[in-house]
């Protein structure tokens, strides 16, 4: 595959997107969101998978794909059109829908590798995944803990990098993620929730925000009531928001978890910052999961996908809702075309 022409003036960004679980939703998914002219608008696209999948996802989803289709060695120009790189790797009478196979684990990680490597070698400026079932994938790779740690592991990333769920202009972050709840309260340090901080302002502006307005979430009931259900939010969190304050970053907290949302939702806050994963997943899951986004950020381009699962309870009936992932892959793209223009304005 030829490298993007150097010249980036009116050229959009270059996603990789990686087909998922092949016993869900994620090839109708695909198909749909190639089909789709406002994504197609968006970004031009490298799609890794195998024809005869997305070909039963269109089937499902009533489409025809449009696209070009490539072989994993041939050399291709990336146009308007999508360009498919067929890897053919999964013959559909070894799908088993709705069920976890080490054969749909295999294809869906196989694309996401060669996603993140395009982009970790410069050929794209975002990944996009359709959901993956990490059982699937911890068949074949048993390390697999998330997705962050697997791009990590595929690409050599030695940085922090963070799960953020986005809800249209909302934003979640969090200091803890997947570490059993008895863990969180030890793990909650100053200068944890601090740089949890700088990544989400950074992250934040770079899909367009100015100055976020980043809340803070408490870990105790009403926020510790002052000490009476417990010190954190004395001890770490409010010297944690003074001194992120300190460095340029427009955070404020710790406020109660179980009303902060709520005002984030009403335009107080751009952002909130929970202590641990369902504080803040729960919140956002609630208020639009057909809508919800989850990007990685830190690394050095974004990587999306939509915030809900493989659906195999719906899988192949045709009725999958496309928004999350659409959100999702925009998104990207919009992340992307910043970081294109500030590359050029520097």
């Amino acid at each position: 595959m030829t490298d993007r022409n150097s010249d980036q003036a009116h050229i959009p960004p270059t996603i990789a997107f990686a087909m998922g679980d092949p016993a869900g939703i994620s090839p109708e998914l695909t198909a749909i969101l190639l089909n789709d002219g406002e994504v197609r608008a968006a970004a031009r696209f490298v799609v890794f998978g195998d024809r005869r999948i997305l070909a039963e996802g269109a089937q499902i989803a009533g489409l025809t794909p449009d696209v070009d289709f490539v072989s994993a060695d041939s050399a291709c120009e990336i146009g308007e059109r999508p360009v498919f790189v067929d890897l053919a790797h999964l013959d559909p009478r070894d799908v088993k829908r709705g069920e976890a196979t080490p054969e749909g684990g295999a294809f869906a990680l196989e694309n996401f590798r060669r996603a993140l490597l395009m982009a970790n070698e410069g050929r794209a400026d975002a990944v996009f995944f359709t959901p993956f079932n990490k059982k699937a994938m911890r068949y074949v790779y048993p390390n697999y803990d998330d997705e962050i740690r697997y791009a990590a592991d595929i690409t050599g990333f030695k940085g922090a990098a963070r799960e953020f769920n986005v809800l249209d202009n909302l934003w979640n972050c969090r200091v803890t993620s997947h570490i059993p709840l008895s863990a969180v309260a030890g793990a909650i340090t100053i200068e944890g929730i601090v740089d949890e901080l700088i990544l989400a302002d950074g992250c934040m502006r770079e899909a367009g925000f100015v100055a976020p307005r980043i809340a803070v979430a408490g870990l105790n009931p009403h926020a510790g009531d002052g000490g009476n259900f417990g010190n954190e939010e004395i001890e770490i969190i409010e010297p944690a928001v003074r001194l992120a304050v300190q460095r340029g970053i427009n955070a404020e907290g710790p406020y109660p978890a179980d009303t902060v949302y709520l005002r984030a939702r009403n335009g107080q806050f751009d952002g909130v910052l929970s202590m641990y994963h369902d504080q803040g997943q729960v919140a956002m899951k609630l208020m639009g999961f057909d809508r919800g986004v989850t990007m990685m950020g830190g690394f050095p381009f974004p990587i999306c996908t939509p915030a809900h699962g493989t659906a195999y309870d719906i899988a192949g009936k045709g009725i999958a809702n496309p928004g999350a992932s659409k959100a999702a892959i925009l998104l990207a793209a919009r992340m992307a075309a910043r970081n294109l223009g500030a590359k050029k304005r520097a």
